[in-house]
């Protein structure tokens, strides 16, 4: 029995956290990626630089960080020739669409790589974090209008008795 309300109020307490499984990144991991940018020779190396840079960025707890690791994903995405280069980039995009709060466009674009790779472990697992975080934000979205509703009907109802 208490494992039942240990694991119940865990559960809450994950709800209420917002915990998610991605991982984060810090500057001294994206000042690094810039650098070997920087120090790239080769067209391949800098593609694969800044691959590692976008991803640095996405995973950042910065917000002007994720927009710009955003920015750089989108403009590399018409470039990409091979379907796993898609594939990442939209995954990557996805990451830092639900790390700035954009909810609906980061299941948009798991679902675009889930027609790439439908059994991406990856991806399936952040669709179902995402999913998670809609559900939560629309259940506390309802307890605050229903908050409100009761609120102004309380508020009426109190008037209305003043009156009499």
């Amino acid at each position: 029995m208490d494992a039942k309300i240990s694991k119940f109020f865990e559960s809450v307490g994950s709800f209420f956290s917002g915990g998610d499984s991605i991982p984060w990144c810090d500057r001294d991991i994206i000042a690094g990626c810039e650098r070997e940018v920087a120090e790239a020779g080769s067209a391949e190396h800098r593609t694969e630089s800044l691959t590692r840079l976008s991803w640095a960025l996405v995973h950042s707890r910065q917000p002007e960080d994720v927009n710009r690791g955003i920015g750089m994903l989108e403009a590399s995405l018409d470039g990409s020739n091979s379907s796993s280069q898609i594939r990442e980039k939209l995954y990557l995009l996805a990451v830092g669409y639900y790390r700035s709060g954009d909810y609906s466009k980061s299941r948009q674009l798991l679902d675009r790589c889930l027609e790439i790779a439908p059994d991406w472990r990856q991806a399936l697992t952040l669709k179902k974090v995402v999913e998670d975080r809609i559900t939560k934000d629309g259940v506390i979205g309802v307890g605050i209008a229903a908050t409100a509703v009761g609120l102004l009907v309380g508020g009426v109802a109190a008037a209305l008795a003043r009156k009499k």
